[in-house]
């Protein structure tokens, strides 16, 4: 009896196989790595390479200086074009703060040396850092 592809994409797909499917990440590698480390989260918990996800599952995966949080709506196992790819997940990812809420990054010129001990006491207090 044969299993037609969509009730085998239905069953579930590895995890790694699907953030590479549908393009959250540019390689399959990566996106194994990205398992490794503790970046990707299946329902809330952390996911091993091999997890299967199925249509219904929440993927969050840290990638790239941001969390992505998406629903699976299709199991793809073999990479596809874009607009599919588009099909296969609903973003759910929260829209980026405000740049005015952004915080401000102390910056010093190149070359400018050791900060003195009042723009060490200014750079602490922009930070937020609090000293005894």
């Amino acid at each position: 009896m044969a299993v037609t592809d969509e009730a085998q994409a239905n069953a579930g797909v590895r995890v790694d196989s699907w953030i590479w499917a549908v393009r959250l990440t540019k390689t399959r590698s990566q996106a194994a790595t990205a398992c490794r480390a503790g970046h990707v989260r299946v329902n809330g918990d952390r996911a091993k390479p091999a997890q299967t996800v199925k249509p219904g599952d929440e993927v969050r995966v840290f990638h790239a200086g941001r969390e992505r949080v998406v629903e699976v709506r299709r199991a793809l196992a073999k990479r596809v074009g874009a607009p599919v790819a588009a099909e296969a997940y609903t973003d759910r990812t929260p829209a980026p703060p405000p740049r005015e809420h952004v915080a401000l990054a102390a910056v010093r010129e190149r070359g400018a040396g050791r900060p003195t001990k009042r723009e060490r006491r200014e750079l602490d207090q922009l930070r937020g850092a609090r000293r005894p």
